[in-house]
């Protein structure tokens, strides 16, 4: 059979647009065939929006009518999907959870509008943990999500919807967010080259927020073009948004020059971290062995307060989470619970059951932890950690120009298996400090697993707003290890032919 539009690159659907090999409408259509007919298994998808996206088809195809194609932008004709967590005007934000099982946005995210302005098909809403607490989208209210790598395991979290329907061959491109890993981590679990921006590069306005001075949107993809050509079409400053920077940045422009000449740092520790399996720290090895290969230079830095970054994020996560979540109140908008007479007992039903288990704990442990007597001795603390994280990566990054590191200890866990939350966090231990200090992040897929037959993926880490650095070193392994690849099972549209 041959490769579905999910399968192919943002180049291969606007070559062959430009070719009139096939329309914008047939990409739409063939797009919402494919989900119908293999989502089902995966559950990546909780909404799709055919008359959204046939519209913006009919745009593409006047402008390839009048040769314009050219100038719809960098995603003209390209299906994307949107977590669940991103407002689209007339669509479901649920956020994955009872709470907002209703809620209709009516308004878009400037990161979802600015694809639209790229020419993007919106193709639908993504599955996510609840209110994207969770690092494999068990805490959904809707369902899990499964790796299409292997059904019977997560797709990692809390971006795990984003993840699989690129995995699986449904779409070529989709965003995610990340507020401690929940972009690279299900990158890593799912085999796809995932980003996370520098905090500032795309604009949170009208993402529903975890962490405010923690969260960052990014894309998926299969090959690190794509990922850099969409972050082409998010990037930049939004009005909307104080803490968005100005980016006029091209982010494919430097992708072919190799890493001959760079220097990339090894963190000793990490590798040899509690809990790292071997068969991680082997790809791992082997990646960094690639690049010198490469004509990169090996440089070792540490990153001494990084042991604390786990410490400090769970402070600091759960105190923002409280605080975001607080307006989730029953009276202006989300889950009601009825039949109570008074507003105090309504409030506490409606939070009671509106929210899944771990946002409770999350609220709960927020709220202790910013209350009178503990505040002086947690959260301020963990403010000062996060400084001595941030001067670690300043320092390094005056030796190297990207680091290398795990993204996540081990691969794709079974569902499940882990059942202790404390444990489940550990999940994330490579990739907190990187949300905490600020700097962008990425993972880069470097093939399976020896041990599980599973992808692997390495995290490239760049100092901020040199996030240029990590996807030209991502480009150079690609070089080497391939695109990633669709999982075998659904590949060349096997599941539901």
């Amino acid at each position: 059979m041959a490769r579905t539009f999910g399968e192919m690159s943002i180049r291969e659907i606007q070559s062959g647009l430009a070719a009139k090999e096939f329309s914008a409408a047939d990409v739409a259509r063939g797009t919402f065939e494919r989900i119908a007919a293999a989502d089902a298994p995966v559950h990546s998808f909780l909404e799709t929006t055919q008359e959204l996206a046939l519209d913006a088809a009919a745009r593409i195809d006047k402008a390839i009518a009048e040769d314009r194609l050219a100038d719809m932008g960098p995603l003209a004709g390209i299906p994307v999907g949107y977590k669940d967590n991103m407002n689209l005007t007339g669509t479901h934000t649920t956020c994955s959870s009872n709470m907002l099982r209703n809620y209709v946005s009516p308004y878009t995210a400037t990161c979802v509008e600015n694809t639209l302005r790229a020419g993007a098909l919106p193709i639908g809403k993504l599955n996510m943990d609840e209110f994207a607490f969770g690092s494999s989208t068990e805490t959904s209210a809707f369902g899990p999500t499964r790796n299409p790598w292997d059904l019977e395991r997560v797709p990692g979290g809390s971006s795990g919807g984003s993840a699989a329907a690129v995995a699986a061959g449904l779409v070529p491109v989709t965003l995610g967010s990340d507020t401690g890993g929940s972009i690279r981590q299900p990158g890593s679990f799912c085999g796809l080259v995932a980003v996370k921006p520098t905090y500032g590069v795309v604009s949170r306005y009208g993402v529903v927020a975890f962490g405010s001075s923690l969260d960052q949107v990014g894309p998926f993809a299969r090959t690190v073009e794509d990922a850099a050509l969409t972050l082409n079409a998010l990037s930049g400053r939004d009005e909307l948004d104080c803490t968005s920077q100005p980016c006029d940045v091209d982010f494919t422009a430097n992708l072919a020059e190799g890493v001959a000449g760079m220097k990339i740092g090894i963190v000793p520790a990490f590798m040899e971290a509690q809990g790292l399996t071997a068969e991680v720290k082997a790809k791992v090895a082997e990646a960094a062995d690639q690049l010198r290969k490469l004509g990169a230079e090996l440089v070792e830095v540490e990153l001494p307060h990084a042991q604390a970054a786990m410490s400090a994020y769970y402070v600091l996560g759960p105190c923002e989470a409280f605080s975001n979540l607080a307006r989730f109140d029953s009276v202006r908008y989300g889950y009601c619970d009825p039949g109570h007479k008074d507003l105090g007992s309504q409030y506490e039903a409606s939070r009671h059951e509106g929210f899944g288990p771990e946002a409770r704990r999350r609220i709960m442990l927020g709220s202790y932890l910013l209350s009178a007597g503990v505040y002086d001795k947690y959260y301020y603390p963990a403010q000062q950690v996060r400084t001595l994280i941030t001067q670690d990566y300043t320092s390094a990054y005056e030796s190297v120009d990207c680091i290398l590191t795990p993204v996540a200890p081990r691969t794709a866990f079974k569902f499940g298996e882990i059942g202790d939350p404390t444990e489940m966090y550990l999940s994330d231990m490579f990739t907190i400090s990187i949300n905490i200090a600020g700097n962008g992040g990425m993972s880069v897929p470097v093939g399976l697993g020896a041990d599980t037959n599973l992808p692997v993926g390495v995290q490239l880490i760049a100092p901020a707003f040199k996030d240029k650095n990590m996807l030209r070193v991502a480009a150079a392994l690609e070089t080497v290890y391939g695109p990633a690849p669709v999982a075998p099972a659904f590949a060349d549209g096997k599941v539901g032919a």
